[in-house]
């Protein structure tokens, strides 16, 4: 029997995660190389798979042995119909799915080459957004914390405003998004975990660690990260004042996408858990790490006991290299 890890599930129920935006149904194509201008491009590799940030990270939370919740709109057409029905038959709670009649649902044209970057086409039609799903406090109070992106951010600001004064964590993931959104959206957070490129955006800097210090000062009352892919983490240690660095697993990338919503479902969770904002980092940097292993998108996420495996195997690593 392996021994015990302060990453291993607490005792008694899952915890349950709310994620609240995106459900797109993708079309991923692997290719050699990304196009660099007109022309055609021949694939080697595709799927078709109902993915996006929201929907990504809570498959990630169920595959980590969390129970997860998605609020999302979707149109009212087939292709709503199977974005739902493929996100419930991974294990996500998707009862709470919004259909939208005379809009169609999101769509996205992907590309992802041998080194696992990737060029994204997406499509989200403005009627699947322009109102809020309606829900009491009581429908808040049943989850252990909540993640929100960006991309329905009517609804996202009442769920975290709904969170954050039960004193539940409201986490957000600050990705790109059009102006003023994340603005709106990060004073109602209680964490932010920001993607390298919304941090520069927002900041006009491109030194990652000025980027935290930044956004710290800019949104002092939340946990600040910035997500930078291959170079790791940085956070803000609210205890230490200083920043931190927390490296990601060097693996050979097939296929980055998805790996960012991993890494924010694994944190919620993780959060949710009790766990201490460090290892709540090394977990989810663990998690998105191995995604980017295998492609597939969303179907990279790892189960909890292959994250918790490699963290083992790290640290006797480091112990042995230290002797």
């Amino acid at each position: 029997m392996s021994s015990p890890s302060i990453f291993d599930p607490p005792p008694g129920l899952p915890k349950h995660i709310l994620c609240v935006g995106a459900a797109v149904m993708d079309t991923i194509f692997r290719v050699s190389t990304l196009p660099q201008g007109q022309g055609k491009v021949l694939p080697y590799d595709m799927l078709q798979i109902a993915e996006g940030m929201a929907s990504s990270a809570a498959y990630a939370i169920v595959r980590l042995c969390g129970n997860a919740s998605l609020w999302g709109a979707v149109g009212g057409d087939e292709t709503g119909k199977r974005i739902i029905r493929e996100l419930g038959e991974t294990g996500i709670n998707v009862e709470g799915m919004l259909r939208v009649e005379g809009a169609r649902s999101a769509v996205s044209t992907i590309l992802v080459d041998d080194d696992g970057e990737r060029l994204i086409v997406p499509f989200y039609d403005p009627k699947l957004h322009r109102t809020a799903k309606q829900f009491t406090t009581g429908d808040i109070a049943a989850f252990d914390a909540v993640l929100v992106d960006v991309r329905w951010p009517a609804l996202a600001l009442q769920v975290l405003k709904a969170a954050k004064a039960m004193g539940k964590p409201a986490i957000l993931d600050g990705d790109v998004a059009p102006d003023g959104i994340i603005e709106l959206l990060a004073p109602e957070a209680t964490h932010v975990i920001f993607s390298e490129p919304a941090a520069q955006r927002l900041t006009g800097a491109n030194d990652i660690p000025e980027t935290v210090l930044l956004l710290k000062q800019r949104f002092s009352h939340a946990f600040i990260c910035v997500t930078a892919g291959a170079a790791g983490s940085y956070r803000f240690n609210n205890d230490g004042g200083k920043i931190e660095h927390c490296p990601t697993l060097p693996v050979k990338a097939i296929d980055t996408l998805a790996a960012g919503d991993i890494f924010h479902g694994a944190f919620a969770l993780a959060i949710a858990e009790g766990m201490a904002p460090g290892d709540a980092i090394r977990f989810s940097s663990i998690a998105a790490g191995i995604k980017c292993g295998a492609f597939g998108g969303r179907l990279g996420a790892p189960g909890r006991g292959d994250v918790i495996y490699v963290i083992k195997c790290l640290e006797k690593l480091y112990s042995v290299n230290t002797d």
